[in-house]
């Protein structure tokens, strides 16, 4: 990669996070391409060379939210092998500490889901990374089932029921940090996926 091709990614990717630190700080409707380039130090022309418009820089601080939580969950799962019961637990604990450890990141979801209610395009977006998530997601409770330490279902309805509990565990933890530790929540969380998923005992 050339030093001028370093530079420019380097640059993209500072105005993106002064995007997710004032979407955390003013919201969307408070967004406005002056203040990011004001939070991000650069000018607003060198803004426009990188994002047409708001629309355009909502979806790149969305891509990058997943991106890094993408890399939590790929850590946490690296460090357990091939125990489909200790990867989907790693996976719970993950998303759920990104609510607390990166507060801001799950503020650009809310912020995400709010806009896409009243953009097709959005809830394109939107539907295609839920879907992306349960096959993720689906792969591991597939491994489980094969080992015999899951019973046997229909695993992408059986990622959707993960992923609705851990996403709504981790927007409780966004609204309110306080309302339980990440440690208590990842046990009761893992403990309700652990149930779910268990075989029935004849």
């Amino acid at each position: 990669m050339s030093p001028r091709r370093d530079v420019a990614v380097l640059r993209r990717a500072e105005i993106v996070r002064a995007t997710i630190r004032c979407l955390a700080r003013d919201g969307y409707s408070g967004l406005t391409l002056k203040k990011v380039a004001r939070e991000a130090k650069v000018s607003q022309g060198i803004l426009h060379y990188y994002f047409a418009d708001k629309r355009a820089i909502l979806v790149a601080a969305l891509e990058t939210v997943t991106a890094d939580l993408d890399r939590r969950v790929a850590a946490a799962q690296s460090r357990e092998g091939r125990d489909a019961r200790a990867r989907l637990l790693a996976l719970v604990g993950a998303c759920l500490r990104l609510a607390v450890e990166e507060r801001a990141f799950w503020i650009v979801f809310v912020e995400f889901w709010g806009e896409m209610m009243h953009d097709r395009t959005l809830r394109e977006l939107n539907a295609a990374l839920y879907a992306r998530m349960r096959r993720l997601i689906g792969a591991v409770v597939a491994q489980g089932v094969r080992s015999g330490a899951f019973r046997r279902t229909d695993v992408l309805r059986a990622a959707a029921v993960i992923l609705g509990l851990v996403d709504g565990v981790s927007l409780q933890l966004t609204f309110d940090p306080t309302a339980f530790r990440v440690a208590e929540a990842t046990r009761f969380c893992g403990d309700a996926v652990m149930r779910y998923l268990a075989r029935e005992v004849p």
